[in-house]
């Protein structure tokens, strides 16, 4: 589940974990390391209609409604392609069972273009973004909106704002039950936005949305589609969105995240490393504290370290890396976390053979 909540107890379960890191003091052990021993589930997330190219991932978290299709521990994820792999034109997303079932959850209308934008909420709503194009190509993208389904896997609602949701890329929330904060990335202006979201009595209602980020780099690109900031992970206790920016090639800190009114610019470099990251897209918190992206390859890409995943730390120094796919560039893209009291998964889609990994570490 692309939902980020405070750090201090997300660091005492990698304790468990790992048996060796304190909540009170720096965490070195490298999630990557635990990842490349651990058991893996690899599903393919091709639908019936043939849907390709997986970007979004999500969990589906605790407490979540039951008697419906979803139950807490599924995967989510999102088809950007149809199944004439033209990209901007998938409409479907699959959920994946801890064991490796896939089936579908939700349908659309033809030409939705479902990006890296999904997310699950304990009150049973998902929330999926779209970046449609006419053609496949760039010429012919458009603006695109924040469609939530309920539980069932039905449409209730969509949300559009020429300016604040703007080719919503891709979006983490801070879940507190009848309040919620989705943060937008928004490729196609190039900014972040955050909307306030009141969900009590049933209803999905928008109190209000601002724009608190801004002036990363947005292109069009021949391989990747369009290029601009991707990745978000919420930091709760400190307020701090991390941002990875494509573009830039460099992931940033947004601080004051969850309260500001205010556009902050790019926000602080927090990492940038020409040697390691190759147009960084998904982005979460490790339990260890650290970050981890994935690289899309369409920046300072390198065939000899196709598709990886980054691990680094909060002031900037790269731990390790891991390859979604050594067979190929552009298989890393959307990546998901979900801890536990007994486990850690750890989930990412690889675009080059249309699949889902997920990794469990006990």
């Amino acid at each position: 589940m692309k939902t980020q909540t405070a750090l201090k107890p997300v660091a005492a379960l990698f304790f468990v974990l790992a048996g060796c890191v304190s909540a009170a003091g720096p965490a070195q052990e490298s999630i990557l390391t635990e990842l490349s021993t651990a058991s893996l589930v690899s599903t393919s997330t091709v639908p019936s209609n043939g849907d390709v190219n997986p970007y979004g991932v999500a969990f589906v978290p605790r407490k979540f409604p039951s008697g419906g299709p979803l139950s807490p521990g599924d995967v989510l994820v999102s088809n950007f392609n149809n199944s004439s792999n033209s990209q901007g034109t998938g409409t479907s997303i699959v959920s994946v069972t801890p064991s490796g079932q896939q089936s579908l959850f939700f349908q659309g209308p033809s030409g939705l273009g479902l990006s890296t934008a999904l997310g699950v909420l304990k009150r049973g709503f998902v929330i999926v973004g779209n970046v449609p194009t006419t053609d496949g190509t760039c010429s012919t993208i458009q603006q695109g909106s924040l469609l939530v389904l309920n539980s069932q896997g039905k449409q209730v609602t969509a949300l559009a704002n020429k300016s604040l949701l703007n080719g919503p890329w891709d979006l983490v929330v801070s879940d507190g039950g009848s309040e919620v904060q989705v943060f937008v990335s928004n490729v196609l202006s190039g900014a972040v936005s955050r909307l306030d979201v009141d969900i009590s009595g049933g209803g999905f209602h928008v109190e209000s949305m601002t724009q608190i980020a801004s002036g990363y780099t947005q292109r069009c690109d021949p391989a990747a589609l369009v290029v601009g900031p991707t990745g978000l992970a919420f930091d709760a206790q400190t307020e701090t969105l991390f941002v990875a920016s494509t573009g830039d090639n460099a992931i940033y800190a947004v601080h004051d995240a969850g309260r500001t009114r205010q556009d902050h610019g790019k926000g602080e470099l927090v990492y940038e490393d020409m040697a390691h990251l190759r147009g960084p897209l998904g982005l979460v918190i490790a339990p260890n504290g650290h970050l981890i992206t994935s690289n899309g390859d369409a920046v300072n890409g390198d065939p000899n370290h196709p598709s990886e995943l980054i691990e680094f730390t909060r002031s900037g120094h790269f731990v390790n890396a891991l390859s979604v796919d050594a067979s190929g560039q552009g298989g890393a893209f959307g990546i998901a976390s979900r801890g536990s009291d007994d486990a850690f998964r750890f989930a990412a889609v690889d675009d080059v053979n249309n699949t889902l990994k997920v990794w469990t570490v006990k």
